[in-house]
């Protein structure tokens, strides 16, 4: 053929050529630690759905699926892979907002970690599905197939014949590639759960109602021959009518209160369901209405909440962030009220951040009874419906969400004000697992990327807050009254030393501790008393050898639990029975040394076997209504005296605490970090404050055998100025934080000689770069746990940008550097920017 022949037919090809549609591709983050976000292409009829924020179904690896959120849409194809194509839209709008995108980007850059990482972190787990979730029939489901399709009645109708299922095995069952919208129907119609929230399952509240039975219900005309029926029972009689009384009107009876109305016992109630005249039913409740505060709507605000209010409103026409520094007691919670009022009246949403949700119903229960259903409580004990719920509510615009650290990535579209409650509360720092981050800190962030405002409320700021408002950078407003002009507690700090000498001490009790507490009880008035370690003594030791019950997994003391008669380990759940005799030597001699709550408990009901003991702590307290039920009993008086950790420090707020009692100042004093004495400033100051909160003056009594301690003189006065000057000067001397920014590397490994390679090899990379700003590796105190053996390196930088962004891009590189050496791939490296 001659080439004009070719050229003609070429051309005539081209001229009737269709036009194309330039391939779109996806850049989208993966739940998971990827160093970048990965490109896939988006088949042409999913293209006029495509936008950022909504989640798509992909391909990862070779087998496994992901729920991905699109980050970006673009039309440019990467070079180093061709992308694959995705299999599914799962959102029909978006689910995160580009401010939500924003904040992501930062904290993963801040925090060193990855965006996949704070994605996992940020998302409820209903909406980041993997094909290894498995799947289980919800606990509450009751077997009504009637709503469901086809496809949803096969996947129900499995799960009652198989106990889980995976989503590979879904796909096979419904014969369908892609399911995810399929379990996302089956999600929201409550049929089935995530298997991995069962194991830490939100489980409704509920109180026993009384109604007729069948069939006086329905004819009550039949009632006449109950009442002939029960002639006899003088008792069961007058039940029945206070029951008739009652509800005449209320609708819901509840048996406390027909116990009550009726002065009956709860048998004559059974007795009467058993024959079938009453019938006693669950009724689901809120755990938000269970404390009945007298903070309502227009209630008078105090001249000095007045005060607070226009100084914190005129500080905010200069800055965004305030502290309200108020001692306890004085109604930091009311100024909040206001100020949450006219935020929802600007049509704002509010954010108020809780150091742990589970310890603060009473301060939940307030807002709820002001703000009703305009208010919404997030945490991670909610279910995953609940969850996602409460994801789609604020996306929706909900006006006042309560929470704990994780409410902080809520997709909020017109955040306004947000509220750090106790904002010195470690409890906001996250630990593990990646993005390690301060709640508080990224709550100040936040306010940059919403033009939001900013409170941290508490009685005992952190050093670095406080250190802000004396640079201007933070406004100040301080509330030195308690509420109603009542005094704060008078403080007796009492040498254990000394009562050791006299032989006045009784275990752990002191002669002024048992006599004070004592007279409480005559009074009437209930006691806390704060140790900070649960169990029942720390360490099992044989007075013969020397032998000690350690972990076999981690470098601790097994804890002795007497309750459960078993020596538990607190870092990795590690627990076996109590030996009968020393397994070194074989001796009987084996003693228990230390004290916890659980001692506590069990001396004080033999010191005062007249006193109604309860005990709030981790062992007790690992459900949320196992906390709610103890807070109930403490309120009603059925609690003379309260045992606890640091639980009983947080928003717990009391009428009839007379005494308050530290049982071992010493322990907080002279822990090995830096900010003991903050520590023990804050939560000694804390529990102080629960003592005489609204009746008259409380008393607190600390034991200490190093009662010269700077710290104890000024919580005895309850001197935060002199507390804080003497603390801000010894940092700025020994160079600490807010003087200097801190980045603490902890490599973990199996095998001791892996760890210390890479700790020395990592350090000696840092120390050709960094110099002296570097300190170890070091072996910490407590060098292995669950069988990972650790080392520490802890960076010291100056407060220079260039520097320390420099210094995180550092320690990545080196990172990944030293997991290519040889045997190094399985070391575990965790960077903690802002640590402690």
């Amino acid at each position: 053929m001659k080439t004009y022949e070719v050229l003609k037919i070429r051309i005539v090809q081209e001229l009737f050529q269709p036009t194309t549609v330039p391939q779109t591709y996806v850049t989208v983050i993966l739940p998971l630690a990827l160093p970048k976000e990965y490109t896939y292409a988006v088949p042409l009829e999913m293209v006029a759905q495509i936008q950022p924020g909504i989640r798509v179904e992909v391909q990862f690896g070779k087998n496994k699926l992901y729920s991905a959120l699109v980050y970006q849409v673009s039309l440019e194809k990467p070079d180093a892979y061709t992308p694959k194509p995705i299999v599914a839209i799962l959102d029909r709008e978006p689910i995160v907002t580009k401010k939500q995108f924003a904040f992501w980007r930062w904290m993963a850059t801040y925090y060193c970690c990855t965006i996949g990482e704070v994605m996992n972190a940020a998302l409820p787990s209903g909406l980041k599905l993997a094909s290894e979730t498995k799947l289980v029939l919800n606990p509450t489901f009751e077997g009504d197939f009637t709503n469901l399709n086809d496809r949803e009645y096969l996947v129900a109708e499995a799960l009652t014949i198989q106990n889980e299922l995976t989503i590979e095995e879904v796909r096979k069952i419904v014969n369908l590639k892609t399911v995810y919208q399929l379990i996302d129907s089956l999600l929201d119609q409550k049929v089935i759960s995530l298997e991995a929230e069962l194991k830490q399952k939100y489980k409704p509240k509920t109180i026993d109602c009384i109604k007729l039975a069948e069939p006086y219900f329905s004819a009550n005309e039949l009632l006449r021959q109950a009442f002939a029926d029960i002639s006899r029972a003088s008792r069961q009689t007058e039940g029945l009518i206070a029951f008739i009384q009652l509800s005449k009107s209320k609708k819901d009876v509840t048996r406390k209160e027909l116990m009550e109305f009726g002065g009956i016992g709860s048998n004559i109630i059974r007795e009467l369901a058993n024959k079938g005249i009453l019938e006693i039913y669950k009724k689901e409740i809120s755990r938000l209405n269970e404390y009945a505060e007298d903070l309502i709507t227009g209630f008078p605000l105090a001249e000095q909440q007045k005060i607070a209010i226009a100084e914190i409103q005129k500080n905010f026409e200069e800055k965004d962030v305030v502290l309200l520094h108020g001692v306890t007691g004085s109604g930091k919670t009311r100024v909040y009220i206001e100020l949450i009022e006219a935020a929802i009246e600007r049509g704002e949403q509010v954010l108020y951040l809780l150091p742990e949700i589970t310890l603060t119903a009473q301060i939940i229960s307030r807002l709820q009874k002001i703000f009703g259903d305009d208010i919404s409580v997030y945490h991670s004990r909610f279910n995953n419906s609940e969850r996602v719920e409460i994801w789609q509510s604020v996306l929706n615009g909900k006006s006042v969400i309560v929470g704990a650290r994780s409410s902080i990535f809520l997709p909020y579209r017109n955040l306004g004000l947000i509220i750090v409650d106790e904002e010195h509360d470690p409890s906001f720092k996250q630990v593990d697992p990646a993005p390690r981050y301060n709640a508080r800190d990224m709550a100040v962030l936040m306010s940059n990327t919403h033009k939001a405002k900013v409170i941290l409320g508490t009685a005992t700021p952190s050093v670095e807050t406080f250190q802000n408002t004396v640079t201007g950078k933070y406004g100040l407003v301080e509330m030195k009254e308690r509420f109603g002009g009542l005094k704060l507690p008078k403080v007796n700090i009492v040498d254990l030393k000394e009562e050791t000498r006299k032989k006045t001490i009784q275990s752990h009790f002191s002669s002024v501790l048992i006599n004070e507490l004592t007279q409480a009880l005559e009074r009437g008035e209930q006691a806390i008393l704060f140790q900070n370690r649960r169990g029942f003594a720390p360490t099992l030791r044989c007075d013969t050898c020397g032998w000690v019950s350690e972990c076999v997994n981690c470098d601790v003391s097994l804890t002795y639990h007497k309750f459960s008669n078993t020596l538990k380990c607190h870092y990795c759940g590690y627990h076996k029975k109590v030996p009968q005799s020393c397994p070194a030597c074989g001796q009987h001699k084996i003693m228990i040394k230390g004290f916890g709550t659980e001692k506590i408990e069990n001396e004080l009901q033999i010191l005062l076997p007249k006193a109604k003991i309860g005990r709030m702590d981790f062992d007790t307290v690992r459900t949320k209504n196992a906390h709610a039920e103890i807070i109930t009993k403490f309120e009603q008086k059925h609690i003379d005296i309260l045992v606890g950790t640091q639980m009983v420090t947080k928003g717990l707020d009391f009428d009839n605490v007379g005494v308050v009692g530290v049982l071992s100042a010493d322990h907080l004093l002279h822990f090995p970090d830096f900010r003991a004495s903050e520590r023990a400033f804050q939560l000694m100051t804390q529990v102080s404050g629960r003592a005489g909160r609204k009746k008259k003056q409380g008393l607190v009594v600390i034991q200490a055998y190093d009662t010269e301690h700077p710290v104890l003189a000024e919580v005895f006065r309850n001197d935060f100025e002199n507390f804080f000057r003497r603390e801000i000067n010894e940092r700025k001397e020994f160079l600490y934080p807010p003087f200097q920014r801190l980045i603490k590397i902890t490599l973990s490994h199996r095998k001791v000689d892996n760890v210390k390679f890479g700790a020395n090899y990592f350090a000696t990379v840092l120390k050709e770069k960094l110099g002296s700003r570097v300190l170890g590796p070091t072996e910490p105190g407590i060098s292995r746990v669950r069988s990972y053996y650790l080392r520490d390196i802890l960076v010291k930088l100056e407060r220079n940008k260039r520097v320390i962004d420099g210094t995180k891009n550092l320690l990545l590189e080196v990172s990944q550097r030293l997991q290519k050496e040889k045997g190094m791939s399985g070391i575990k490296i965790n960077i903690d920017v802002d640590p402690y």
